[in-house]
């Protein structure tokens, strides 16, 4: 175990000792802004960019879930009217008006349902980019214009099933996809809601007046009561409370800020009020330079989208290319009629069925499989990314570690037991509402220890805390406490805590104060404890695994010092090619993330508090703790909900498994057509084999079928939490 050594006076600062903290490697400077960023929300084109399937720019999930229900709805009495179904399966339907089902309910599937791809289509045709939506577009509109002419009489080539089908099923893949796109907006804001809407603002008068936040200007005067939260960057002016900064710093505990300090938007004052005068405000804070941050970290996602966009175009021209082959050869052999039918044939045997489904219905299985395993996969294209992934960056607080402290050492001077000094030190802390103050109340409640009555009890900020017991006044603090009170730990108890300090543990000392000659306050030092963040006990066994999985490099980044950092890698178990970033502020949090993609590594990033979304947003694919901010949950492409790490190398192992999947798929999808549109094209025409339009309307279904339930076997993978491998499928 170990705690965040970056701490203030109360709990064992060592911001007096020069020399203390050994620098990091990589970029713990501050990150300044100088007021030229924004806060990028409206910088962020990465969705808008995000190629192939969404060019149809401005749908959302909500529009394709309405076509979708309603295309399924009008194509069911399609399938079950339709003359070849009806001969397939042996039954027969008649009424009048039959035979306009399929032209009526049809048209409106094509153009109700169909209208984004044939607008995506039409998109793709004016910047010179076919690809998907040009191919759906152009085999609706082929099956379309055979079925509506054979319904008119001109020819025998109806496909309206087919077509309706075809719509449908494109349009349940793209309310999947799109359900993924505005993540980013998400993101920002989540961390716009951490600033408060109202300030208190204190006039030339001195009164205190109440004014929306972004009324504040820079050199105004702003009242932050206790538990309330910062609303601009500013110094403080009068006052001293302590801070909780964990949202920007990382650090795991609330820290000191008086008289001269700097404070950041959306920290909290958890103990006394604070005066503030404002030096920075809007675009200019630095909670705005973190939204920039994670706003330019997410636009550089699209470009993943290239390499999809070119294999849609691929399949675009070998399709409009077989089919113009197929019409000119049978429109020279001087069958035009032929040369009509095997084109359509073509087209329709090439339509995108199984391709539409092979990658979308692998992600829709995966994501609803790693969700009853308490995996959120927010983002398609983290999931496939997952399987890449060889450096797996933790943030320690909280994700490795609990994010709260336990006591873990207990040393009391001659004459005063443990037990007696852990009473003493939960009767003073009883009402305190400090965090390290819980965790000694917690330690006696624990150890089942009943404490003292304590009265008058009186919170010293930035030192400690205060109350009577039995008419004694005792004490509870750090370094500060002990210069305040001139009082020096015996022999034993300095040996004891200079080794709880050397692996980065908060040390709070108990001590009796009394009265000492002139106005001088003494005190005797009765004992101290050793307080450390905990690391969680499934963490080591979360490592293991990503090394059997064949993750090269294990990272810790954090903001605390370096010691604390060292002792949780050790005790994680962490070699000697692993990396450990100590003193890291969010900019260079995001920074590290770079250099380390710059060094050729496929970065997973996990973490679970604000100061993690920028890195979250830059790395490969973001993995959140579901028991963080929002913010870190919305600018990540994985979300774990149970807070437990070994969940990392479940979404590793699903990666793998649903890898296999697409890639099965697409083999099939590519080999069918390789098949089959020769085939259908006629190429073995001459040895009396030819596929006819229906036929290749039962082989586009059949293809689209396997591709279906060899997706389904997706759901043998186990996900157990810290199994090593998943089933076999």
């Amino acid at each position: 175990m170990a705690s965040s050594a970056a701490s203030d006076d109360r709990h064992g600062s060592h911001h007096d000792q020069p020399g203390r903290h050994e620098q990091p490697s990589h970029h713990a400077h501050r990150h300044e802004h100088d007021g030229r960023h924004g806060h990028g929300s409206d910088k962020h084109t990465g969705h808008d960019e995000h190629a192939g399937h969404d060019k149809h720019a401005g749908h959302d999930p909500a529009m394709f879930r309405r076509r979708f229900w309603l295309s399924l709805l009008l194509t069911l009495p399609i399938v079950v009217t339709s003359s070849m179904v009806m001969e397939w399966f042996g039954y027969t339907i008649s009424f009048p008006g039959i035979a306009w089902v399929g032209p009526v309910l049809g048209s409106i599937v094509f153009w109700y349902g169909g209208w984004p791809f044939l607008a995506g289509g039409v998109h793709e045709i004016r910047h010179r980019t076919p690809g998907m939506m040009l191919l759906i577009s152009m085999a609706i509109v082929v099956a379309y214009v055979a079925s509506l002419a054979s319904s008119l009489g001109l020819v025998d080539l109806e496909f309206w099933w087919e077509l309706s089908a075809l719509v449908t099923i494109m349009l349940l893949g793209h309310w999947q996809e799109m359900k993924a796109i505005g993540s980013a907006q998400g993101a920002l804001a989540a961390l716009a809601a951490l600033l408060p809407d109202d300030a208190e603002r204190i006039t030339p008068t001195g009164d205190v007046e109440q004014v929306a936040a972004s009324e504040l200007r820079v050199g105004d005067l702003v009242l932050v009561r206790p538990g309330g939260r910062v609303p601009a960057d500013g110094v403080v002016t009068e006052g001293s409370a302590e801070l909780d900064e964990s949202m920007i710093t990382g650090e795991s505990r609330p820290v000191p800020r008086t008289t001269g300090h700097r404070v950041v938007a959306g920290t909290v004052a958890t103990d006394a009020a604070l005066r503030i005068e404002v030096t920075a405000v809007g675009d200019d804070t630095a909670l705005a330079g973190i939204q920039r941050l994670v706003s330019e970290a997410q636009a550089s996602r699209g470009r993943a989208q290239v390499l999809a966009d070119r294999f849609a175009g691929m399949l675009f021209y070998i399709a409009s290319t077989a089919g113009l082959l197929t019409f000119i050869a049978w429109w020279a052999w001087g069958n035009v009629g032929e040369s009509v039918t095997r084109t359509v044939t073509v087209l329709v045997i090439a339509c995108p069925h199984a391709l539409g489904l092979a990658i979308p219905l692998v992600i829709s299985l995966s994501t609803a499989l790693a969700a009853r395993s308490g995996i959120l996969v927010k983002d398609r294209l983290a999931l496939e990314r997952m399987r890449t992934v060889d450096t797996v960056l933790f943030d320690k607080t909280g994700t490795l570690t609990k994010g709260e402290h336990v006591v873990t050492g207990v040393a009391a001077v001659d004459g005063v037991s443990e037990s007696e000094l852990l009473r003493i030190a939960a009767a003073v802390e009883a009402f305190s509402e400090h965090p390290l103050a819980k965790a000694i109340v917690r330690a006696a409640r624990d150890r089942d220890l009943d404490p003292h009555a304590a009265t008058d009890f009186v919170a010293l900020a930035g030192r400690g805390a205060r109350a009577d017991i039995d008419g004694t006044t005792y004490v509870i603090g750090g370094p500060a406490l002990l210069r305040e009170l001139t009082a020096e730990p015996p022999t034993q108890l300095r040996e004891a805590t200079k080794e709880w300090e050397n692996r980065g543990a908060a040390v709070l000392h108990v001590l009796r104060q009394r009265e000492g000659d002139g106005s001088s306050t003494t005190a005797d030092v009765l004992g101290a404890f050793a307080l450390e963040d905990e690391v969680r006990p499934e963490a080591r066994e979360a490592i293991a695994t990503l090394r059997r999985l064949g993750i090269t490099t294990i990272a810790m980044i954090t903001g605390d010092a370096r010691s604390v950092a060292e002792t949780v890698a050790s005790e994680l178990g962490f070699q000697p090619d692993d990396e450990v970033f100590a003193e890291v502020l969010p900019a260079d949090k995001d920074r590290v993330v770079a250099e380390l993609q710059q060094c050729g590594h496929t970065v997973a990033m996990v973490g679970d508090g604000v100061n993690d979304a920028p890195a979250l947003a830059r790395a490969d694919v973001g993995v959140a703790i579901g028991a963080g901010t929002d913010v870190a949950i919305e600018s990540a492409g994985v979300v774990l909900a149970s807070s437990d790490p070994r969940a990392v190398g479940a979404v590793i192992r699903l990666s793998h498994a649903s890898y296999r999947k697409m890639v099965e798929n697409l083999a099939w999808a590519a080999g069918y057509n390789v098949v089959a549109i020769p085939l259908a094209a006629g190429v073995l025409a001459w040895a009396g084999i030819s596929l006819s339009p229906a036929l290749g309307a039962v082989l586009m279904s059949l293809s689209t079928i396997i591709v279906a339930l060899n997706a389904q076997l997706l759901r043998r993978v186990r996900l157990t939490a810290g199994s090593g491998s998943a089933a076999n499928t």
